[in-house]
């Protein structure tokens, strides 16, 4: 029998889509993992800030439909960054969706340089600052495949 070792995006994916379901907001469960030269730097998901109630235990807060109360999986894997002491530049984001734009605004100061998203979610102001700021952004889609082991 052949095992299929998966290729680095799909590999990344996988993980990003496990970080989605620790999320605590059931608007949406969105996981992002920031990796570079093939280790992972960081991971996020949505969820409440440190010390507040999570949406799950008091339910969300919404303003024109948004959920006030989660912080998006990328921002809180930014801030673990910043939280833990490392550097993000040059990374690439693995995010089981497409960021949004105040999400792609951090991931363009943190220094990704790359972003990898599965579900779509059309934001025309963030590409256009994400294309301005020459960050990669790519659909996913078994980019590199199954390799045999």
């Amino acid at each position: 029998m052949i095992l299929m070792r998966p290729g680095w995006d799909e590999y990344f994916m996988d993980i990003a889509r496990t970080v989605a379901t620790r999320a605590t907001c059931p608007r949406a469960s969105v996981g992002a993992v920031l990796v570079r030269e093939h280790r992972i730097l960081t991971t996020g998901y949505n969820g409440s800030p440190r010390g507040v109630a999570h949406c799950t235990e008091v339910g969300c807060t919404l303003l024109n439909d948004h959920c006030m109360r989660a912080t998006h999986a990328e921002a809180n894997a930014v801030v673990q960054g910043a939280l833990h002491g490392v550097n993000l530049s040059g990374s690439t984001a693995y995010c089981t969706h497409q960021p949004c734009v105040n999400c792609s605004k951090l991931l363009i100061s943190a220094g990704v340089q790359k972003i990898v998203y599965d579900t779509a979610y059309p934001d025309p102001i963030a590409q256009e600052l994400l294309a301005e700021a020459g960050v990669a952004v790519v659909p996913f889609a078994a980019m590199e495949g199954a390799r045999p082991l």
